[in-house]
């Protein structure tokens, strides 16, 4: 077994820290895309878990017959999708760091 000198290994992190935070930033311009209810509620989100855009089908704001908006489902919907879109965000991070860490990164929770 072979004994690593302190110093190189103090570059090595130093150099791994840097491509985190360059992927870190070259995450916010990645996107990921999540839909539910056969695409009538749609979310984009970027690698860095920020929400960039919602859309909702126009049926979805329709008013049934007795003249009302099914408010519930609407909510219940949103939820989904930005949770969907969400896990797909995380994923694509995790990916991303898990390339520079050799999986380490996976090994300390909200190290991102």
């Amino acid at each position: 077994m072979s004994q690593q000198n302190p110093g190189d290994l103090l570059k090595q992190v130093s150099r791994m820290r840097k491509d985190m935070d360059r992927v870190h930033e070259e995450l916010r311009e990645r996107y990921v895309e999540a839909s539910v209810a056969g695409e009538r509620v749609e979310v984009t989100f970027n690698g860095q878990q920020e929400m960039i855009k919602i859309s909702l089908s126009p049926s979805l704001l329709e008013p049934d017959s007795d003249g009302d908006i099914d408010v519930d489902m609407l909510e219940d919907l949103i939820v989904a999708a930005v949770n969907a879109g969400l896990e797909k965000s995380k994923e694509l991070m995790n990916e991303e760091m898990n390339d520079i860490t050799g999986g380490l990164a996976g090994g300390f929770p909200g190290l991102f």
